[in-house]
């Protein structure tokens, strides 16, 4: 999205800012120097764009200008510097000159690489702006992690961010999308980080917040995103910093009693982990972007679907661009040291030891596997039925590009269940299979209701496309109700 022939340079960004006599408003930059501001010094005009530029680096003077806050580098922190900003300016030049300008107050609260060089490089930077003279003020924030070694490095990619936030604001209104993808313009997204965006105010009123925060993992400005139930846009590292995380991954098209009886069997085992009693915990359902774009591109409404029925059961929404599970769970590792509990199905524990996954590692298998299971992982697996396992067996060894490779002739009797402790995996991998399993990387999911065993999410779709009332009894009270009411996945009512 970076390439487009008519890219302007950071320098022509700030300049068209800075001739356009419309615009007029103030920077407040706390960490990391006054990099955004310092970029539109350079690239001259300046006096006819900055009203004021500040940094107050004391914590006292800064308390003494924004109030106190628990944390500096914080959310809550850069809305209240937005704020006070965006309303002293208004009030004390709108008077003068309100009529003709479009008044915008920019701001970040960053903590930069320090000279220890142990703390998390991370910042929170947002603009408050009025689309056009005395039209109400709309907000842009967005969360950004710095991935640069040197703390110059970092300064400097946090003013060529700043400059294409306030230059995105207000020529890219109209095309999110294009706003979205702008923000690492002339810089790339292997130095900053942009893990969480949020719009907000009149000008954003059409926007859905978790649909522009999936086009950060869809152009690449992160690996995940999250929502929570009440369809709010989470910031990662404040939902799971310092907490044990179980996590589990499908499609969710839709959610079934058997993902909700999965995720509830798995959770009571977790919290009987010595680790993981008195701590607290986090719940989270995943989808990968390889689930998403199975079909194609994007489907805008399909995905807000799922998002929107997981929230209706009050479960926390993880989307991520990490296929394989040992990336998912050092993903995790970057703000946790607690437990971490992975359940998955029998189809998934396969995928997880077919080999192919792992080629473009130097140690293979062995080394993705010491990723994944390093400082406290555990799986949890739900049963299968023989009948559905021979055919998943079927369906992917009859296939050249199968996604997963099932070994061994284990003679299942009629009935029983495919659990972890009776699963065959390729006789090349018996020994290490055992060996996780001795050791309890992987446990079987008990305590599960072997009455629903047989609902399977596209079975579900398909019925609902059918006009098939058979699926209202494969699928949560909420998520009927829920699908029913705003026409999820094709529903139509009976006649």
């Amino acid at each position: 999205m970076n390439a487009e022939p008519d890219l302007l340079t950071t320098n022509r960004k700030a300049l068209t800012l800075n001739i356009d006599d419309a615009k007029y408003g103030t920077f407040a930059e706390i960490g990391a120097g006054q990099e955004v501001s310092r970029l539109f010094f350079q690239a001259g005009g300046a006096a006819g764009t900055i009203a004021k530029s500040m940094s107050a680096y004391d914590m006292t003077f800064s308390d003494e200008i924004y109030g106190k806050a628990p944390r500096y580098v914080s959310r809550e922190r850069l809305v209240t510097m937005l704020d006070y900003e965006f309303g002293l300016l208004h009030e004390r030049l709108s008077g003068q000159r309100g009529d003709e300008t479009t008044f915008f107050a920019f701001a970040d609260t960053v903590a930069a690489k320090s000279h220890k060089g142990n703390n998390e490089c991370h910042g929170w930077m947002g603009v408050t702006f009025q689309p056009e003279p005395s039209a109400p003020p709309s907000t842009l924030i967005i969360h950004v992690r710095m991935l640069d070694k040197d703390h110059v490095l970092q300064q400097a990619a946090l003013g060529i961010v700043g400059v294409n936030l306030i230059y995105g604001a207000f020529n890219y209104l109209s095309d999110p999308e294009r706003l979205i993808s702008s923000l690492t313009d002339n810089l790339g997204n292997d130095r900053i980080e942009v893990d969480m965006i949020k719009f907000d105010g009149p000008a954003f009123e059409k926007i859905d917040n978790r649909l522009m925060s999936l086009h950060l993992v869809q152009f690449g400005l992160t690996n995940a995103v999250m929502f929570g139930p009440n369809q709010e846009v989470l910031q990662p590292s404040e939902v799971l910093r310092r907490k044990a995380l179980l996590v589990e991954r499908g499609s969710f098209r839709p959610v079934t009693h058997v993902n909700v009886d999965m995720l509830n069997c798995a959770c009571a085992q977790f919290m009987q982990e010595p680790a993981v009693q008195g701590k607290e915990l986090i719940v989270l359902m995943e989808i990968t972007m390889n689930n998403l774009l199975a079909a194609g591109d994007i489907d805008a409404e399909d995905f807000l679907s799922r998002v929107d029925l997981l929230g209706e059961i009050g479960l926390t929404v993880l989307i991520s661009n990490y296929p394989e599970y040992y990336r998912l769970t050092s993903y995790f590792r970057r703000y946790t040291d607690e437990m971490i509990g992975v359940s998955m199905g029998i189809n998934n524990l396969l995928e997880v030891f077919n080999e192919k996954y792992y080629e473009s590692l130097q140690g293979g298998i062995l080394e993705a596997f010491g990723r994944l299971f390093r400082n406290a992982v555990k799986l949890y697996i739900y049963p299968m039925r023989r009948s559905a396992y021979e055919n998943y067996k079927s369906e992917v060894t009859s296939s050249p590009s199968a996604p997963v490779s099932v070994g061994g002739n284990h003679a299942f009797a009629k009935g029983v269940l495919v659990t972890a402790r009776n699963l065959q995996v390729a006789p090349s991998l018996h020994n290490l299979y055992a060996h996780l399993m001795e050791n309890h990387y992987i446990d079987c999911i008990n305590g599960f209701n072997p009455d629903i065993l047989d609902i399977f999410s596209r079975d579900v779709l398909q019925r609902i496309k059918s006009n098939d009332a058979s699926w209202e009894t494969m699928v949560p009270e909420p998520v009927v109700a829920a699908i029913k009411k705003h026409g999820l996945f094709e529903y139509r009512p009976e006649n």
